[in-house]
């Protein structure tokens, strides 16, 4: 059975590198009929945040990714990576070192000024003397002195570290706390990974785990490390670009199906196919298809596949999704026109309820720019025309009647239709663009329309005075 994991941090958000790297382990556990288990790294009791915690499982939720049973927190495991210290140590296997910071900072130079890699050397390995007097010890654990440490990685091949490469590395620090390398290979271990899809911000973090497994006489895992994700430039993602807490990405008007759709396809492909439903992405998903070099962040493409999965959601959900953006549709009685119009035209939702509330409020200022284009020469008695028009018409209720009346209203003044277009837009919606007016007027109907004639028509008045 394949049992796979994410393993963050909660000392910051989740952001989208993470979410990608949960979904690629998602994926291939959920395929093979597995378990995707969800472990919070909470060692590091001074930066870790509840509210980040928080965050993470909130954003689990949003994009819909189930883990099996509760999340394991480290910081409920302190006695048992003591039990496995402690037993490396009876062992002979790890060792205390007394070595100050000072003398350790001092090995590091000589070795610097020799042109030499800075690391530890061994100096207490076989120490049996007495202890030096006021030195809380650390523990380290005996790495290999000759030959190599090689293991398969599945996205970049063999990958061979010699092992003078890994000194004997810290496994607990002075006050017991245990190390990052330590802990993850005692949890990933104990929890039955077969599959460890991360980062290859790890990859030389896995020799030293490698280390720790055979020390316990554990069975190694499959090891996949994802190269990153760039931002513009080929430079490493920052806020800008869209390292931001995936949470924000709901806050902007995302779907999630669109974010895990721009997630898989960052370093992942089926062919020429872009996109991909959960079930074709469970369907086709193999971590040894991922690319070996980096993939680009385009913001562009998100968009696009956003604006996709706009357009072919249900009318009723894109009206239970625009509430968390103070649009309020499910009983509203023209919520399907209005709901066709803008699913073809926005990107998010965040633009579909900005644009949603400019046809459903009432205009309380126009836009500079539209006034001077929309209202020069006889626009004020164009409109006082057409709202006359609108007044002595009975039947107006769809697009069509309001268009109809357009029509016929240019062709009895013989002007263009611009020169109608443009003021009304500005009475409308205050400003020019937006969706066609013909949609606006059904929506809001003849009685607002005339109302919001009149709104402009005084205000250009009281403009003029």
């Amino acid at each position: 059975m394949v049992v796979t994991r994410f393993a963050p941090s909660p000392t910051g958000f989740l952001h989208i590198g993470g979410l990608r790297t949960a979904l690629f382990n998602y994926l291939w556990a959920r395929r093979n009929g597995g378990e995707f288990k969800l472990r919070i790294e909470d060692t590091d009791q001074s930066r870790n945040s509840a509210e980040a915690t928080k965050a993470i499982l909130e954003a689990f939720d949003w994009v819909g990714m189930d883990y099996d049973g509760e999340p394991v927190y480290q910081s409920d495991r302190f006695d048992l990576y003591r039990s496995y210290i402690t037993k490396l140590l009876d062992e002979g296997k790890a060792y205390y070192c007394y070595m100050s910071k000072e003398e350790l900072d001092a090995l590091r130079e000589e070795q610097m000024a020799r042109k030499e890699r800075p690391r530890y050397d061994g100096r207490y390995r076989d120490f049996t003397g007495e202890p030096p007097k006021g030195v809380e010890p650390v523990v380290r654990i005996k790495a290999p002195l000759e030959g190599e440490i090689v293991f398969e990685d599945g996205i970049k091949g063999t990958i061979t570290i010699k092992a003078d490469e890994v000194d004997d590395f810290i496994i607990a620090r002075s006050d017991g706390t245990p190390t990052y390398n330590f802990v993850v290979a005692i949890d990933d271990a104990l929890m039955g990974m077969t599959d460890v899809i991360r980062g290859d911000d790890h990859l030389y973090n896995t020799p030293k785990q490698i280390i720790v497994y055979e020390a316990l006489g554990f069975k190694l895992p499959r090891f996949y490390h994802v190269p990153m994700i760039l931002g513009e430039g080929g430079k490493k993602l920052s806020k800008r670009d869209g390292a931001a807490d995936v949470m924000d990405y709901k806050r902007a008007g995302y779907l999630p199906e669109a974010l895990l759709n721009f997630l898989v396809r960052l370093g992942w492909s089926h062919g020429d196919q872009e996109i991909f439903t959960m079930e074709e992405m469970l369907e086709h998903f193999d971590p040894t298809d991922i690319n070996a070099s980096a993939s680009q962040y385009n913001p562009d493409k998100l968009l696009w596949l956003n604006a996709h999965y706009i357009k072919n959601s249900s009318n009723e959900r894109l009206a239970k999704l625009l509430e968390d953006f103070g649009v309020y549709l499910l009983s509203h009685d023209k919520r399907e026109i209005l709901l066709d119009i803008f699913k073809e035209r926005c990107k998010t939702l965040k633009e579909m309820a900005e644009q949603i509330k400019e046809v459903l409020e009432t205009p309380k200022d126009y836009d500079e720019k539209a006034l001077k284009k929309g209202m020069k020469g006889e626009a004020v008695d164009i409109l006082n025309s057409f709202a006359d028009a609108l007044r002595e018409q009975k039947e107006l209720h769809l697009p069509t009647d309001f268009h109809a009346l357009m029509e016929s209203f240019v062709k009895a003044k013989e002007i263009g239709f611009g020169k109608i277009g443009m003021p009304l837009r500005v009475a409308l919606i205050g400003r020019l663009g937006g969706p066609d007016l013909s949609d606006v007027m059904s929506i809001i109907g003849k009685e607002e329309t005339i109302e919001r004639i009149e709104n402009l028509l005084k205000y250009m008045k009281e403009k003029d005075a």
